[in-house]
């Protein structure tokens, strides 16, 4: 038997990020900031290709990506006023004719957006949270419910970096006017009429859909726990003292004093996390593909699920309120996770490739 001619072919994916056509013409593994998941793929026999999209060249991407197994994505929802409108229909196209896509903008819609706070706020991550789906139901529900339970944060339902995500206090003095503070890096409190801050939310109808209200945690200050997901097991975690939604210190907001922590990342088994791994792991991914209706498989292969502190229990112990799920483009990463990536593609590949054979 000539062993050579029967030897497996090598799988392939594509590792798709955004940028220019300068970065597409020099894209190489090795000056990719991917470059350690681009590793962790060879060292279990994967070969993987930078491909860098843009509209300007969508139709060379998409022969791209028609030419590999898988397509593993990072492009944020919005990049310097470029959204997904374009990128999204794209995926879908090439996962129906054969290449696996991590994440699929279907299983995107369903958990990596802010509506996910709603749909599962019944489970040991929620917290007091409302949808609003119309500007109509945005202006006649949201002033009652900020002025009878306190500080509110409002999100658009797609977004990253803090755009369209805002903390909303009512003022004593006045029923009518607002104190607002935008979550980007550099934004300071406005007063302002509550009418024209509503106004200012109108656009998030748009382009999300619906805007996701929920109650402001006062223990904000304590930081954020970042669990980074690959499928459903715990790859990882970063802790950072985060400045957003806090008003900026009297330094000034490009002060020393106003920027954020370093994130601290931990491997999976480090000791403070794992009361937070084992709900995450054994109780809430679970409860949340089923409510979702997501496939298991079908987790992406690098996710995260941010929480902050929530209030301690009766036995003075911690909870956690998820505040957001970032699945369309999860970096940076724990030094274990490009590791935990690969392993998650090779059982990805093997599954397919059992599907395929089992037609």
């Amino acid at each position: 038997m000539d062993t050579e001619q029967h030897r497996p072919l090598r799988s392939t994916v594509a590792i798709l990020s955004r940028g220019d056509a300068a970065a597409r013409a020099d894209a190489t593994p090795q000056n990719s900031r991917f470059v350690r998941v681009f590793e962790a793929l060879a060292a279990i026999g994967i070969e993987a290709r930078p491909v860098i999209y843009d509209e300007t060249f969508a139709d060379a991407v998409r022969d791209q990506l028609l030419s590999v197994d898988g397509v593993l994505v990072w492009v944020d929802p919005i990049h310097q006023g470029k959204t997904r409108a374009d990128l999204d229909p794209l995926l879908r196209d090439v996962a129906a004719r054969g290449p696996w896509v991590s994440a699929h903008p279907d299983v995107i819609l369903k958990m990596g957006v802010k509506d996910v706070l709603y749909r599962t706020r019944h489970l040991g991550w929620g917290a007091d949270t409302h949808r609003y789906d119309t500007a109509a139901s945005f202006r006649a529900e949201f002033p009652s419910r900020l002025r009878a339970n306190g500080p509110r944060v409002l999100k658009q339902n797609r977004g990253n970096g803090g755009q369209g995500v805002w903390k909303v206090e009512a003022l004593s003095n006045a029923d009518t006017m607002v104190r607002v503070l935008h979550a980007q890096r550099g934004s300071l409190p406005e007063n302002m009429p509550l009418d024209g801050f509503l106004a200012r939310c109108e656009p998030y109808f748009g382009w999300g859909g619906c805007i996701i209200d929920q109650a402001f945690q006062p223990r904000l200050p304590d930081g954020m726990i970042r669990c980074y997901m690959s499928g459903a097991k715990v790859a990882g975690f970063g802790h950072q003292l985060i400045k957003a939604l806090i008003p900026p210190p009297p330094e000034g907001v490009d002060s020393p004093e106003a920027q954020p922590g370093p994130r601290i990342m931990h491997g999976p088994d480090a000791p403070q996390f794992q009361a937070l791994r084992r709900s995450i792991e054994d109780e809430w991914t679970p409860r949340m593909v089923e409510t979702l209706d997501i496939d298991e498989a079908s987790l992406p292969v690098i996710w995260d699920a941010d929480f902050l502190y929530g209030p301690t229990d009766a036995a003075g112990a911690d909870t956690y309120v998820l505040c957001e799920i970032n699945a369309s483009s999860c970096f940076a990463i724990p030094e274990e996770a490009p590791a935990a990536i690969a392993r998650t593609v090779k059982c990805r590949i093997l599954q397919t490739q059992g599907t395929s054979s089992g037609r």
